[in-house]
């Protein structure tokens, strides 16, 4: 088991490009597994690589929150991309492992399609609803350097901020 450190916010590795997976190989398997221990120990229900600080295009979604059963592995995603976007939305608090103790209210569509590859270096698809189709768009905007913060308007953004400051010197103390 390896729990890697997350990157927090205003970390900028959190805004760096991430690099498509040329090959499952055992350095991506190792990678997923340690992305699985880091999300099961913070209580994620998912978590792209570069919240670790890796570049690869890549992340997973707790199996029971993509719809499997509580004991089955995280379902993983590489390379993946968001191949359509329901009409309907809806606003609904969410929170970041890289933004602890912090939830904001976003506008996200409420079914959503994800093509992507596996583990075993095969295509795939997955449609979700709800928080597994929150999830996707969620750790999806990871790839792209879109963070929670990039939701909010410049009062909550401060504030946010301000929090993040107070609680990383509080951790220092």
């Amino acid at each position: 088991m390896a729990v890697r450190t997350i990157v927090k916010h205003p970390d900028p590795r959190l805004r760096q490009p991430t690099v498509p997976v040329a090959a499952v190989t055992d350095e991506i398997r190792k990678l997923c597994e340690d992305l699985a221990d880091t999300m099961y120990s913070a209580n994620g229900a998912g978590i792209a690589a570069i919240q670790v600080g890796a570049l690869e295009r890549l992340f997973l979604v707790d199996a029971a929150v993509a719809g499997g059963r509580e004991e089955d592995p995280p379902v993983v995603f590489i390379n993946p991309e968001i191949t359509w976007l329901g009409p309907e939305t809806e606003a609904k608090d969410e929170g970041c492992l890289s933004f602890p103790n912090i939830f904001v209210p976003i506008k996200r569509s409420i079914r959503c399609r994800v093509r992507a590859m596996n583990l075993d270096g095969e295509m795939f698809e997955m449609e979700g609803e709800g928080l597994f189709a929150r999830a996707l768009q969620h750790e999806h905007d990871h790839l792209t350097g879109r963070l929670l913060i990039d939701f909010v308007g410049p009062l909550k953004k401060q504030m946010i901020l301000r929090k993040l400051r107070r609680d990383a010197e509080d951790e220092a103390a």
